[in-house]
């Protein structure tokens, strides 16, 4: 509190801020963690397509608007992040870090490129699609769980995910720091470092832009009809 106290927010506002992210999330699912805060973002359906669209729309973003970031993917296969390493890897070059879940084989911390966690897909995060930037400038949290009855290995486009994406820069933080739990028990030394990053970091404004994120999910919606 005293350190947004610092950077001129008042007592109540500051009280605020440290309650949303002054402790992270016990929750195994990035999704969960934020669809619980109630940031306002509404879930959607949304097809395979969709999601690369979405992503790769954030990525973009992430390297015009965003100094610094902290970048988050969940990628369910190792298969389907190697598809995106190379976008990925531009991408860690421009951040203070970057780290990638999927089921790897084991940890690895290329000399360029994201940090690869293992997870297993019997895990929460195991079922999940996420693309999460918190940076000053610009954050974005794209947070999706793949639904069971369309469940499948094989990446076609008839898969369906229950989706929550937003610019809201405090949903970027939650799911920041619940990356940074989950990181922390598969590889400590990488937890430790996102927690450091996050610990004093500004949001990326000081006021969420739901409107932004209300008109957003309005066109993607009338993209799925």
């Amino acid at each position: 509190m005293q350190a947004y106290r610092r950077r001129g927010l008042s007592v109540r506002a500051a009280i605020d801020r440290a309650r949303e992210t002054g402790g992270a999330s016990d929750r195994p699912s990035l999704y969960a963690a934020v669809a619980a805060a109630g940031h306002g973002a509404r879930p959607q359906v949304l097809r395979r397509s969709t999601l690369e669209a979405l992503s790769r729309a954030i990525e973009h973003e992430t390297l015009a608007l965003a100094a610094a970031p902290i970048l988050v993917g969940a990628f369910q296969r190792e298969r389907f992040y190697r598809a995106v390493e190379p976008r990925w890897r531009r991408l860690a070059d421009h951040a203070d870090a970057a780290v990638a879940f999927a089921d790897f084989p084991a940890p690895r911390k290329p000399a360029a490129g994201a940090v690869e966690l293992p997870i297993r897909t019997a895990d929460a995060l195991g079922n999940e699609w996420a693309v999460i930037v918190d940076a000053p400038g610009f954050a974005a949290s794209l947070l999706a769980w793949e639904q069971p009855a369309r469940a499948g290995d094989d990446g076609g486009d008839e898969r369906r995910f229950e989706t929550i994406w937003t610019l809201d820069p405090l949903a970027a933080r939650r799911a920041s720091r619940t990356a940074a739990t989950l990181a922390g028990a598969i590889d400590p030394e990488t937890g430790a470092q996102l927690e450091a990053l996050l610990a004093d970091r500004p949001l990326a404004l000081e006021q969420p832009v739901p409107a932004l994120t209300g008109l957003a999910n309005r066109v993607v919606a009338y993209l799925e009809r």
